[in-house]
């Protein structure tokens, strides 16, 4: 039987605009959920019982007023915790910051806040979100829905391991690396990077980098552009927005629906690895069974991908450029209070050079133009989401893939960055499970300022594989996550990434 919390984000709306579900009755169904099945996974790390349930009585009260309804109205959401939620422990994984209290939401966050979403708690991250083992020394480790000894990866696995769990219908997430796309991928959910610009920030210390965006999580593919419909927004403290007097050029109002799309007439591309990413042989199986299931509903299908070559180092030195920028006086004055994932980063970043800089900033550039001319010949790019099965969190990287040594804690995530440098839109859509019985994930990638169309082949393939019981979205094992012992109970829950 199907529970209240396990309904998706646009038919709780529904019931709640039109008097069938109470906001009440949705929310508390989410903390029973969440207190059933959290501590064996340790996904939502803060909890504010009290003015959830506050906010859930005003949003029902709004209803039966007959209110003018926010397209959140009355939704339970759940806030990464790298993202500031006013009067709500934000600690950012960071024993610097273990019991900070902000004054204010973050600007994405108010804008959800403001669209009707009732704020349940934060979800675990690694520490400053370095990473992609959801591990940090405030909170202790999350663990996969499917197996809780396994990574859920991250920077966002809390957020992805909350709503696999029915905790909350949709989740707030960040990506550089594939912080968001990632942990989708390893806990069956889906998650969204938008183009860069779109959902504006005003927190970047880099302003004009691409790199890193705030994006939504959701279970499926309509509730994610419903979320982004909302995080999309115009904002003059962020560069990248590119405000115009008047014209906010990168979200105009309902714009963020998902079109119909015609598969039939896309021109598929498809890629294990873009060329260099170092992805396990399994994994290369399964997804070349994915392309010989979904090829035959496009129009065309071939092998090919853009030329990323210098991927790795211009990822790293603009990577490491970051950490520098926001890290570099803690690690001078207090190392010790800094975990090994942002210490190496900041190490990293002091030994190169401005010409290091330069040539990352123009390897960037190249690979950007080298994706306008492959997206002149092809409508849609897939490759899996991440390069490897889920190993123990217990790990605190993989140290190798197939026996091959990996270049850096991050190198696993190069088929997330390949995406992250162009700066194009991308997508994470579950489809079914490996060859260990755990989550398979599909990365849907598409032309610059693309998102309506990622989100339209995405749901046109969710609809496809949803009676396919092999490349459907899996659901974890929430009785035995009931009656699994608390995760703190392992041995090293609360040591550093």
């Amino acid at each position: 039987m199907t529970e209240l919390c396990d309904l998706t984000a646009l038919e709780l709306r529904d019931a709640i605009a039109h008097k069938r579900l109470s906001p009440v009755e949705v929310l508390e169904a989410c903390l029973d959920r969440i207190e059933a099945v959290n501590p064996a996974v340790n996904a939502m790390v803060t909890l504010d019982v009290e003015g959830a349930r506050k906010a859930a009585v005003e949003a029902e009260a709004a209803v039966m007023r007959g209110d003018a309804l926010g397209p959140l109205h009355g939704l339970p959401l759940a806030v990464k915790d790298t993202q500031d939620v006013g009067g709500m422990r934000t600690t950012y994984g960071s024993p610097l910051f273990a019991e900070h209290v902000p004054a204010a939401d973050a600007g994405s966050v108010a804008r959800l806040r403001a669209a009707g979403a009732i704020i349940v708690g934060k979800t675990n991250t690694p520490e400053w979100a370095a990473g992609a083992n959801t591990r940090n020394p405030v909170y202790g480790a999350t663990g996969n829905p499917f197996d809780p000894l396994k990574s859920c990866a991250g920077s966002s696995g809390g957020a992805a391991v909350a709503l696999a769990c029915g905790m909350t219908p949709l989740a707030t997430g960040s990506d550089t690396g594939g912080s968001l796309r990632n942990p989708a991928g390893f806990c069956g959910i889906v998650g969204m990077r938008p183009s860069y610009g779109l959902v504006a920030s005003e927190r970047r210390l880099h302003g004009w980098s691409s790199l890193s965006t705030d994006g939504p999580m959701a279970r499926n593919v309509s509730d994610t552009a419903l979320m982004l419909s909302v995080m999309a927004s115009d904002d003059s403290r962020d560069p990248l927005a590119y405000t115009l007097p008047g014209e906010p050029v990168r979200a105009r109002p309902g714009r963020w629906t998902v079109p119909e799309i015609n598969l039939k007439e896309l021109r598929l591309a498809f890629t294990e690895d873009f060329g260099f990413a170092p992805t396990e042989q399994q994994i290369r199986r399964v997804f070349r069974s994915r392309v010989a299931a979904l090829a035959p509903h496009f129009a065309t299908a071939e092998e090919a991908g853009p030329d990323c070559t210098g991927a790795d180092d211009a990822f790293a030195v603009l990577r490491a450029s970051m950490f520098l920028s926001m890290f570099e006086k803690i690690h001078a004055e207090k190392p010790h209070m800094l975990g090994p994932n942002v210490t190496a980063n900041v190490k990293e970043g002091l030994s190169y050079s401005l010409s290091d800089y330069a040539r990352a900033a123009a390897t960037q550039t190249r690979i950007y133009r080298s994706y306008q001319s492959f997206f002149a010949t092809h409508d849609v790019l897939i490759s899996p989401t991440i390069t490897l099965s889920p190993r123990p969190w217990s790990e605190p990287h993989p140290a190798e893939i197939d026996g091959v040594p990996t270049r850096s804690y991050f190198h696993w995530l190069a088929l997330a960055y390949a995406v992250t440098l162009a700066g194009h839109p991308a997508i994470s859509l579950p489809l079914g499970v490996d060859e260990a019985g755990m989550p398979f994930g599909l990365q849907i990638v598409g032309p610059r300022g693309g998102d309506a169309l990622v989100l339209g082949v995405a749901k046109a393939l969710e609809t496809v594989c949803a009676s396919d019981a092999a490349l459907c979205r899996p659901v974890p094992d929430l009785a035995g996550l009931k009656a699994a012992r608390p995760l703190r109970e392992t041995p090293g829950f609360m040591t550093w990434e």
